[in-house]
């Protein structure tokens, strides 16, 4: 059932392409385990051992605390429609923000997305597939607009304060790097 790979492959590539949601789990060596589901045109394979993805404006930031402290991460993808298939991918991860040259690299992989907050790069060590069996068919309806009519309201100058509130320390009080 479970596979063990080294790389993403083609068809792998191909089905992270085709997903309306993926979920990243990070920790720290102490506090909260964080998973985080994230959605809309935000992830990019670059090769078979890189993916980017654009993180968001959120009540919380979790994920960017978490890999300033280990820089470890997993992301997963469950397949709700056709053929049943959970995929894992396990690397190391970095975190770029609007004031690093890898972030202004990056951003042009994405379209404009107000709120746009960090894009993490992550290098895969290893891919897993298992057979997602239990997964629930589900049906893709439409994607929220709430995030980005929020944003686009706040305008960049009220987005920046809001990261500076509400997004510069994590639930556990750890810096963010905002």
């Amino acid at each position: 059932m479970a596979k063990i790979l080294t790389e993403i492959s083609v068809a792998l590539k191909e089905f992270i392409q085709n997903q309306k949601i993926f979920f990243v789990g990070t920790a720290a060596q102490e506090g909260r385990v964080n998973i985080s589901p994230k959605g809309m045109d935000t992830l990019r394979v670059l090769d078979g051992n890189k993916v980017v993805w654009l993180n968001l404006t959120g009540s919380g930031n979790e994920t960017a605390a978490h890999l300033l402290k280990n820089d470890r991460m997993t992301i997963m993808f469950c397949a709700f429609e056709g053929k049943p298939l959970i995929l894992r991918l396990y690397g190391s991860s970095k975190i770029y923000h609007d004031r690093d040259q890898e972030y202004h690299k990056y951003i042009k992989l994405f379209p404009e997305t107000p709120g746009s907050r960090q894009i993490i790069e992550m290098h895969v060590d290893t891919v897993q597939t298992s057979c997602g069996f239990a997964v629930p068919f589900m049906d893709y309806k439409e994607e929220r607009t709430v995030l980005r009519t929020w944003a686009e309201k706040q305008g960049k100058d009220r987005i920046k304060e809001y990261h500076q509130e509400r997004n510069s320390r994590s639930i556990d009080n750890f810096e963010t790097g905002i």
